[in-house]
């Protein structure tokens, strides 16, 4: 398929627009999990999981924001996502926190795998697509240890 430079730069950022509301998904689902544990398994929480996914949300947008400003095209703001209902549980709120996650990070892996970041991207952007697969990249490993010792 051929595209512009443009309409590859446009495709780009549709791509990490669609992974930083994943993110936002699932940053909200942990901070749900948060409210309904005990202060030491929270603080946990968030020191395993909620920190990582608040800074994979905090640079996918400024990689977004960065990118479409250094090639004038239109920035967006991204909307906190909504918050679940307290009767889907501390292991569903992580649950659906890891099937987010999971498809952000689907989303940005295809984008790699696209080679738009090299045709029409740039350094900058590549940096920083790596750094929030990275942040996320853990992220079911931690929550498997941090479920398994709920309730002890």
């Amino acid at each position: 398929m051929t595209y512009t430079t443009a309409e590859g730069r446009r495709q780009l950022l549709d791509a990490l627009a669609r992974a930083i509301e994943e993110i936002g998904v699932a940053l909200a689902a942990l901070g749900e999990a948060y409210e309904l544990l005990d202060e030491q398994t929270a603080d946990r929480l968030e020191r395993e999981l909620f920190r990582p996914v608040q800074s994979a949300y905090g640079r996918a947008q400024r990689t977004y924001t960065g990118f479409a400003t250094r090639h004038d095209l239109p920035g967006r703001t991204f909307e906190p996502a909504t918050q679940g209902a307290p009767s889907t549980g501390v292991k569903g709120f992580i649950d659906g926190a890891l099937d987010a996650s999971g498809r952000a990070d689907g989303e940005l892996a295809a984008l790699q795998d696209s080679m738009l970041p090299v045709e029409v991207g740039d350094a900058e952007l590549r940096a920083g697509l790596q750094e929030v697969r990275a942040l996320i990249g853990e992220l079911r490993t931690r929550a498997r240890e941090l479920v398994r010792t709920l309730g002890r």
